[in-house]
């Protein structure tokens, strides 16, 4: 096969590890927003729930959490998961989601009490103090954090591989059987390049930003 015929088959690969990468983002950012209210609630059972579930989803491989959400409902349930890319998609949305909660927990922490008194004298309800006082620094504070997460988890989609999920690493590896080395290393071209974009574009947002002081 020659380099146009390789290159597409591996674009259509990577296409899937775009989509995953891309729907993971939009389910685990606010599910890990809800997760973070929980484990900071008042609630203590609810608190304890969270904080216990973020600890064994960020203390155990994201490869086990695949196996185990793609085997496991048809095992136990009898319910298996419609497609090995849905049970992929959930894998990394509870994984990501956890993550991020730790993140946004962390921003949020670490904006002074003052803040939040300064918002009550001036007469402002919780949700407004958060709005217009807390958000913007919660933002700036997570960027870094946040897209070095972002940045990890376009790679991490290659493990969707493991439960045979058609990406662009599985597709070279295909090509490596029929005695072709070169696309396995190629594929590195094409996180490179979106990588690269990505880290371009959280500059430009960190920059952005930058008039904003805490």
């Amino acid at each position: 096969m020659d380099l146009l015929s390789i290159s597409k088959t591996l674009l259509e690969g990577f296409g899937e590890n775009l989509k995953l990468f891309v729907l993971t983002l939009v389910f685990s950012l606010p599910v890990g927003l809800i997760i973070t209210f929980c484990s900071t609630s008042k609630f203590a059972p609810v608190r304890w729930v969270a904080k216990t579930f973020v600890w064994i989803i960020r203390g155990t491989p994201l490869m086990l959490q695949l196996f185990v959400v793609f085997y496991v409902p048809g095992i136990v349930f009898h319910t298996p998961m419609k497609t090995r890319f849905m049970a992929a998609l959930v894998a990394f949305v509870i994984n990501y989601s956890c993550y991020f909660s730790e993140i946004y927990r962390g921003g949020i922490e670490s904006v002074s009490v003052g803040q939040h008194e300064a918002g009550q004298v001036l007469g402002m309800t919780k949700s407004q103090i958060f709005f217009r006082i807390v958000l913007m620094q919660v933002v700036k504070k997570i960027i870094p954090p946040m897209s070095n997460e972002i940045i990890t988890l376009v790679k991490d989609t290659s493990l969707a591989r493991v439960i045979a999920v058609s990406e662009i690493i599985m597709m070279a590896d295909r090509f490596t059987a029929r005695g072709l080395i070169w696309p396995l290393f190629y594929t590195g071209l094409f996180f490179l390049i979106f990588n690269g974009i990505l880290t371009i574009l959280f500059g430009r947002i960190e920059k952005k930003l930058d008039y904003y002081t805490i």
